[in-house]
């Protein structure tokens, strides 16, 4: 059975960028200070995402990372993985193709 939209889940939509990049970056925080073991992050109605919203991501990786925890990514459209794949962070995250499969990691 798949939830729609499990408490340890954060959607984003449209453009990740300046403009929007700092809520993001706040929203990730405000779940993070509940040190979730694993935080997914559904990119599947991201259409892009520039250097702020990257480093956000980053962030937010390292301080789940700190106290042991897994930030996930979930649905990256091909645009999105492209641009991730550019920066050399494909590798730095965990990456997969829906919150279902991300919930089925260990």
């Amino acid at each position: 059975m798949s939830l729609p939209n499990p408490p340890k889940v954060l959607v984003l939509q449209g453009e990740i960028d300046l403009h929007v990049s700092s809520n993001v970056g706040a929203s990730l925080a405000k779940i993070i200070d509940q040190q979730p073991s694993r935080q997914i992050v559904n990119l599947r109605e991201v259409s892009y995402i520039d250097s702020s919203g990257l480093a956000a991501l980053i962030t937010a990786a390292k301080n789940v990372e700190d106290y042991g925890g897994r930030l996930m990514l979930t649905g990256v459209a091909e645009n999105v993985r492209t641009i991730l794949e550019n920066a050399h962070l494909i590798e730095f995250f965990s990456v997969f193709p829906h919150v279902d499969a991300a919930l089925a990691a260990t």
